[in-house]
């Protein structure tokens, strides 16, 4: 997937990617974050306990662009890469950019609510374009019908269940970022929408089993 074709995607990863830099820059070391670190991440815009009460809503925007070590920010591009790319590759830039930030406000809103520790990451955000994406294939009259598309909504439940139950059973996992983004990105993908005209002949959308390629002009 070249960025050309997912602008927007590929805008968010290079902005996660500075503000790793900036963590680096920083003092956070780029592996084995420990609790001697902590400081750093909250003034860098963490989600801190207690939040809300002390009206840092800020922190719901600026969590959501920071990691905590390497492993962390790779997995969560990796996916973003994925679920981004097709999503923005489907339905739009514009759509994309709406459903991204608003689940990650959501998710982010949902941890400081929930989480007692401090959090951060940008997968609520990726959960939540993971539920669009689900809901909006089902609803398009355009891929709704489409047999790759059923094996695909097919992979993301399962790829859903599978990580919202890891969340639950391992510590330091914010869950319900995830849950929370999730389930917003759920309700706006049933929010109505037009597909942006296609801009070649041709698309390529490579899933785990396969690559399909659509004739965009019928």
């Amino acid at each position: 997937m070249r960025a050309s074709q997912a602008p927007a995607t590929f805008g968010v990863i290079v902005a996660i990617g500075i503000v790793f830099l900036a963590e680096l820059l920083s003092g956070i070391p780029i592996a084995n974050v420990t609790e001697a670190d902590t400081p750093k991440l909250v003034a860098l815009g963490a989600i801190v306990p207690d939040t809300i009460a002390r009206g840092e809503f800020w922190r719901f925007l600026t969590a959501m662009f920071l990691h905590i070590g390497i492993l962390h920010l790779l997995l969560n591009l990796w996916a973003l890469y994925q679920l981004g790319g097709v999503f923005e590759l489907m339905f739009g830039s514009k759509r994309f950019v709406v459903t991204y930030f608003a689940t990650g406000l959501v998710a982010s809103t949902t941890s400081a609510m929930l989480t007692k520790g401090f959090s951060a990451g940008a997968s609520g955000a990726i959960f939540g374009i993971l539920g669009a994406l689900i809901v909006s294939i089902r609803r398009s009259p355009r891929w709704r019908h489409q047999t790759w598309t059923r094996g695909l909504t097919n992979q993301l439940i399962g790829w859903a269940v599978i990580n919202i139950f890891i969340g639950f059973s391992f510590p330091g996992i914010d869950n319900a970022a995830h849950i929370g983004g999730f389930v917003c990105g759920l309700a706006l993908g049933f929010i109505p929408h037009r597909e942006p005209p296609p801009p070649a002949s041709r698309m390529t959308i490579d899933t785990e089993d396969h690559r399909i390629e659509i004739d965009r002009d019928r």
